[in-house]
């Protein structure tokens, strides 16, 4: 990465970041405010000192390795900008199946109850309260510092959640849900992705689903059975290679109506059931 000196400019900042352009370009962006119209418009206007050195500690973190969504402190979801910190994963594209499966599920106006377990930053519940005004959400994490985050962006979205500290299912008293949905974690332990990319600057709490990566899907899909109202659905995302394994383990324990669907990338990714009660 290049030094800046007094007389620089945008163009000379973006090109001796040190980055893919789009990366710099979005750091930049999000550490000047602006929209990238702005960057092109004024491409060869001198930046301010103060700037370029928030800027290139910017790229400096990036070219480090760490998430373009932790530097800007945001993330895009489901059209919703989204705050973000390492306390909690980084919401991904792939994850909107999991909100367009659970929409169509409740269709415009409905009032149904909803359980999102492990919320992390509140993503999947703050798009289903943005877009579903009626539903009567309870969002639960185990950390406290992701459920900080997660209120924060249902305050910023004036969205009305009940947020909970629970282990999965062990703080929420026994009741009957329209919906269990979750995006728990589905990696196994020994997974070399996990030391590759943003992996390893998010944390294993919301990323590591034990040996096999299935351990806590397994728990939501038992216990599932006691909060969910007859005719309930429950769904649940997985890796793209645990589709088989899901299914067969939610036709085991009874559920009917068991699917599996893929995501804009066309890979497997999210398990859906209903139970009869």
């Amino acid at each position: 990465m290049l030094e800046i000196d007094a007389g620089s400019s945008i163009e000379d900042l973006l090109r001796g970041s040190g980055l893919p352009r789009h990366e710099a370009e979005l750091l930049l962006r999000s550490a000047l405010g602006c929209e990238r119209v702005y960057l092109i418009a004024h491409a060869g206007d001198t930046i301010e000192s103060s700037n370029a050195r928030a800027a290139q500690a910017w790229f400096s973190r990036r070219c480090a390795g760490e998430p373009v969504s932790y530097i800007t402190g945001w993330r895009e979801f489901y059209g919703l900008k989204l705050r973000v910190t390492p306390d909690v994963l980084i919401p991904r594209a792939e994850t909107e199946q999991l909100v367009e499966l659970a929409l169509a599920r409740l269709p415009p106006g409905s009032s149904a109850r909803v359980l999102e377990l492990g919320t992390g930053s509140g993503a999947i519940a703050v798009a289903l309260a943005s877009l579903r005004p009626g539903l009567r959400i309870t969002a639960t994490d185990v950390s406290g510092k992701a459920l900080d985050v997660a209120r924060r962006n249902s305050q910023e979205h004036a969205v009305g959640i009940v947020f909970a500290c629970s282990d999965w299912f062990g703080s929420i008293p026994a009741d009957s849900f329209d919906l269990i949905v979750s995006n728990a974690p589905y990696v196994a332990a020994g997974d070399p992705h996990l030391e590759r990319g943003d992996l390893r600057f998010e944390p294993r709490l919301a990323l590591v689903g034990g040996d096999d990566g299935l351990a806590c899907i397994r728990r939501i899909a038992a216990r599932a059975r006691q909060y969910l109202r007859p005719g309930g659905s429950l769904l649940l995302e997985h890796g793209y290679d645990q589709a088989e394994s899901c299914v067969v383990l939610l036709r085991e324990l009874g559920y009917t109506d068991v699917a599996d669907f893929r995501d804009l990338a066309g890979l497997p990714r999210v398990s859906t059931a209903v139970w009869g009660g």
